[in-house]
């Protein structure tokens, strides 16, 4: 599980064992725990799976995410030509 990024007490990561999932992010906070997908043609994301997820803090990641796009858009390919290897 590759952090990615660490920002507002957000921990941004991969999990190494799930298949051929299209890209996304895994996101923890304290109790708070999320995935967003990654849409790289119309540059959205969507929430996958929310626990815990106040509306504040569903702003905080969603605004990280955007933030951060292409950063993770990069970790994503580099995690997956070396779990691929």
């Amino acid at each position: 599980m590759p952090t990615i990024l660490l920002i507002m007490g957000w921990r941004l990561f991969f999990y190494a064992n799930e298949g051929n999932e299209p890209i996304h992010v895994h996101c923890q906070k304290g109790d708070t725990e999320c995935k967003y997908w990654l849409d790289r043609e119309n540059f959205n994301v969507e929430e996958a799976f929310a626990f815990n997820l106040s509306p504040k803090d569903r702003r905080e990641i969603r605004q990280i995410i955007y933030d951060h796009f292409e950063y993770i858009e990069e970790q994503w390919a580099e995690f997956q030509r070396r779990m691929h290897k």
